[in-house]
């Protein structure tokens, strides 16, 4: 430690490095690392008033992550989303981050209860919170390229941080990195896998259900989702266009599934399979029967939506079929040894993919199984008992009579779209998109 007076305690300090070290080698949450080691820098006498971590991260949805930290009032989280134009407004560039940034620099320290002009705007809010003193930092993760961390910790303490305090903030640092990176790492891992697999899939993976073959069977509401005339759109628009199409329809039918509980297993071209996993009981089965109904009509109105909202702007309207069927599915891994699938197959989804095609022949968004509607119960109408290519016995098929809600939808948008982002944030993005 430096020799100005602190109450920072040095034997401290290096616990809190001693217990990020242990975090790294454990499957730490990156939100527990950076709070504990908040909460521990101040139990040490470190005297901080705020922390403010920001990550730029590997993600398919997201593109950032930042944690502020302030004394009594704990850990505050905001996740980013991917932005569809990238442009960044002025205020960003002139951050203290960005200037880290600009001018190649690990550290930039202010103090901010000397008066004068400010020299970055961010800096008269945290006046307004009585901080005295700011201290900014970055940390490249140089074995993932494009990937960091941005921080700063700012006091209040009269007289702002003393050479012993920042000393041991610095101390702090690369440990705090190393805990970070590989958090943000797991949280990658089980966060990839969850939008591409889906939850429990994703979980399963994790888990260690890797292999070909591995699996349970398990009982399940199947909702199967498909686009009308895919291919003659697929011709007819161009590529975006036709994606666009796509992920509006999805958007509307499979959000409202994921929306209600149901697990998107798969996106097999212009359709879906959803499930609504239950036990093997009559009230279990009956509940994920009716979420997934509840389900199905949600998505009809959110598609009545997304077709008057395209029929405003002279686009044709999307056709669509949804069918509903419970019963066991086998859920685990297909494939060849080195490129794997995880879903769930049996005669059951067999069974629910035949029967959405008879939502054509009979004109109808929604057809259920018998099966289902005795779970299910409520209004139905029968549509007669259909032969289904690959099962033996004819089926009863129904259409529900009625798809009311309690509440009308908003209109539909994108569930990807971008929200407005924070300073923090975009000088995150900043840093994640300069070059190397």
């Amino acid at each position: 430690m430096s020799e100005t007076a602190s109450a920072a305690s040095r034997l401290l300090v290096e616990r809190v490095a001693e217990w990020l070290m242990a975090q790294a080698l454990k499957d730490a949450d990156l939100e527990a690392v950076v709070r504990g080691c908040c909460e521990r820098l101040h139990g040490a006498g470190v005297p901080i008033a705020r922390g403010q971590l920001s990550f730029a991260m590997l993600h398919p949805l997201y593109r950032a992550v930042g944690y502020t930290w302030r004394r009594g009032q704990g850990l505050q989280v905001d996740a980013y989303r991917h932005r569809a134009d990238g442009a960044e407004p002025d205020r960003f560039l002139n951050s203290p981050y960005y200037h880290l940034l600009k001018h190649e620099l690990e550290h930039l320290r202010r103090r901010l209860d000397t008066g004068g002009a400010t020299e970055f705007p961010i800096f008269d809010d945290l006046r307004q919170e009585g901080l005295t003193d700011y201290l900014a930092f970055t940390n490249s993760f140089a074995m993932a390229k494009g990937q960091g961390m941005l921080g700063s910790w700012a006091t209040d303490q009269r007289g702002g941080f003393t050479d012993g305090e920042i000393e041991a903030l610095l101390r702090i640092q690369d440990s705090l990195a190393v805990a970070c990176k590989m958090a943000m790492r797991g949280g990658v891992a089980k966060s990839a896998l969850a939008t591409y697999l889906g939850a429990t899939a994703g979980e399963r993976v994790l888990a260690g259900q890797i292999k070909r073959g591995d699996g349970e069977t398990t009982r399940a509401a199947i909702v199967w989702g498909d686009l009308r005339n895919s291919t003659a759109m697929a011709e007819q628009l161009g590529r975006q266009a036709y994606i666009d199409t796509l992920n509006g329809f999805f958007d509307a039918t499979a959000g409202a599934v994921a929306d209600a509980g149901g697990e998107i297993l798969s996106f097999i071209g212009d359709g879906f399979l959803a499930i609504f996993p239950c036990e093997r009981n009559q009230k279990d089965s009956a509940e994920a029967c009716t979420r997934a109904l509840a389900a199905a009509c949600e998505a009809a109105h959110r598609m009545a939506e997304t077709n008057r909202q395209r029929q405003a702007q002279d686009e044709a309207a999307l056709g669509y079929g949804l069918s509903l069927h419970i019963g066991n599915v086998m859920f685990g891994n297909v494939g060849l040894a080195e490129r794997l699938s995880f879903s769930v197959f049996g005669s059951a989804v067999h069974e629910a993919a035949r029967l959405e095609r008879l939502t054509k022949k009979f004109a109808t968004p929604i057809v259920a199984s018998e099966e289902f509607t005795t779970y299910c119960g409520g209004a139905w109408e029968a549509l007669g008992r259909e032969c289904l290519r690959g099962v033996d016995a004819p089926m009863a098929v129904f259409q529900p009579t009625r798809t009311e809600r309690a509440a009308p939808a908003p209109p539909i948008a994108a569930r990807s779209r971008a929200r407005d982002f924070s300073d923090a944030e975009a000088v995150v993005l900043l840093y994640r998109d300069s070059p190397s």
